[in-house]
């Protein structure tokens, strides 16, 4: 399996033969979907603006995923880094398959890092004449995948770690959020604290036009290349499949989020709340996929002159969390010049990559000399079961996963970009910079109120020790270890934290 895994592999840096054009839906043509009808009006109220709804609970988040492509009228573009074949990703990819058969295009683009064990419903997906699935950086030995990465590392271990969903060019949701049972609560194991927004307005063909690019990339395969062509049997199969899981006892408190949601009455009759605010999507280009984007083409680079010099406040959320030597010169270049620096992401007890904590852990002493508040999540489910489809890096296992910044109670990001080397300089991401002081100062008041309850907050003895506290019913608990952690586990990361593997995590 090696040896064919090394003859095929390279197969796939070559050009792709028969592969059909298409783009986004004209934002302008869109204006007579009901989507359409019931946007630009409220548009008007706000030139220049974006309007920008947050979905923070999880089952709501989900609803508003399923409402949105049951009122798509011409086009769903769909795009994400993880897609499990639980409850909630069978379903979601039944209501893509829905939407199709209602005349609506579908275009479906994957990392193929996240697909494990869906290799038959996407390709059954395929099948359909309305809906197209292409997979990014695809490993062409299906099974096992990891194969690939000792064949072809140096493109195998570059992801899409994007995620949006566009409905007509009208609207679209852009956060933190893979597709999964975890990730939407519809899980007894576990619930991430996830974050992703509702948009509408200018911001959304911004989208569009960035899925377009990622969709014609060098790295975009179609299924059909990689995968046996799929019956109109198997396509029914998908449906009998989904039909059987909504009746599933599992799917209960999903079925009833839907069911109860107002979202989609409330967006179309203008009602829904929105945060008008100027918001500009960031991403990376496609082609850091491939190892050929230029730094100036990085999405952390148009962060940095997008929210410019902080003055008072920053407010940092990252699941994985990775400042390295640089990034900890920097917080405290701004901490010296008086900048109140905040930073959540998991503790030990809670992360789903040990080798990701271990390069955090090595950097917090340094971080807190400098005045540094560091939080870390507390597990938030007793029951943590990494899902291996997720792939060796992540993002399917952590109580924390939400991915977001504030600066100045001013400006905020939210999206795929952990702070980290990987989404700096490996992953393609994804996300918005929205200027609203309102939703930014949540943020910063989270900080306040929230998170001390959920997580442990490490602090230095004089004598340069670290400890953790928590406060466990209003009593105020000290941790002189890693919280929750075995000797094992801590030695584990210690030596991990000396390994010159900081530039893969």
């Amino acid at each position: 399996m090696i040896l064919l895994s090394t003859l095929l592999l390279p197969a796939c840096a070559l050009p792709i033969a028969d592969r059909s054009e298409s783009s986004a839906l004209n934002f302008n043509s869109a204006l007579d979907t009901r989507l359409g009808q019931a946007i630009v009006p409220q548009l008007e109220s706000y030139p220049g603006k974006s309007g920008i709804h947050t979905l923070a609970n999880p089952r709501n988040a989900f609803a508003a995923r399923v409402l949105l492509a049951r009122v798509a009228d011409r086009t769903l573009d769909v795009q994400y880094y993880i897609w499990h074949g639980d409850i909630t990703g069978i379903l979601l990819l039944e209501e893509l398959h829905g939407a199709a058969e209602r005349g609506v295009r579908v275009r479906l683009l994957l990392d193929d890092n996240g697909t494990s064990g869906l290799d038959a419903e996407l390709a059954a997906l395929a099948s359909h004449p309305l809906i197209e699935v292409r997979l990014f950086n695809p490993f062409v030995v299906r099974n096992p995948k990891w194969l690939g990465y000792l064949t072809d590392f140096s493109r195998a271990n570059r992801r899409m770690h994007n995620k949006s969903f566009t409905a007509d060019n009208q609207a679209t949701i852009v956060g933190g959020r893979n597709v999964g049972d975890e990730y939407f609560g519809a899980t007894a194991g576990v619930l991430f604290a996830d974050l992703d927004v509702l948009a509408i307005g200018p911001v959304v063909p911004e989208v569009s036009n960035d899925f377009d690019r990622y969709w014609a990339s060098a790295s975009a395969y179609p299924v059909e290349q990689l995968l046996p062509i799929a019956s109109d049997t198997d396509l029914h199969q998908l449906e009998r499949r989904a039909l059987e899981l909504e009746k599933d006892k599992a799917a209960t408190d999903y079925v009833r989020a839907i069911a109860e949601s107002d979202f989609v009455r409330e967006l179309l009759s203008g009602t829904l709340e929105f945060d008008w605010a100027k918001t500009r999507m960031v991403s990376d280009n496609p082609a850091k996929g491939l190892g050929k984007s230029k730094k100036e083409d990085f999405l952390a680079h148009k962060l940095g002159e997008i929210l410019g010099e902080p003055k008072s406040r920053v407010a940092l959320i990252s699941p994985y969390f990775v400042p390295t030597q640089a990034g900890v010169d920097a917080f405290a270049a701004l901490a010296s010049h008086g900048i109140e620096i905040s930073i959540l992401t998991n503790s030990l007890d809670a992360t789903d990559v040990a080798a990701v904590h271990a390069g955090y852990a090595k950097r917090r002493k340094a971080l807190l000399r400098e005045g540094i508040q560091l939080y870390e999540m507390r597990r938030l489910s007793p029951d943590v079961e990494r899902n291996q489809s997720a792939g060796p890096f992540g993002s399917s296992g952590s109580s924390l996963h939400a991915k977001t910044f504030a600066v100045d109670g001013e400006r905020m990001f939210v999206g795929s970009f952990n702070f980290d080397p990987r989404s700096i300089n490996l992953n393609t991401e994804l996300g918005f910079v929205i200027e609203s002081p309102a939703l930014s100062e949540k943020i910063h008041e989270a900080f306040e109120e929230t998170i001390p309850l959920n997580a442990y907050e490490v602090r230095l003895t004089e004598n340069g020790e670290l400890y953790w506290i928590e406060y466990v019913d209003g009593d105020l608990v000290r941790h002189e270890q890693e919280p929750n952690t075995g000797f094992l586990k801590r030695t584990g990361i210690f030596i991990l934290s000396i390994l010159p593997i900081e530039w893969l995590l």
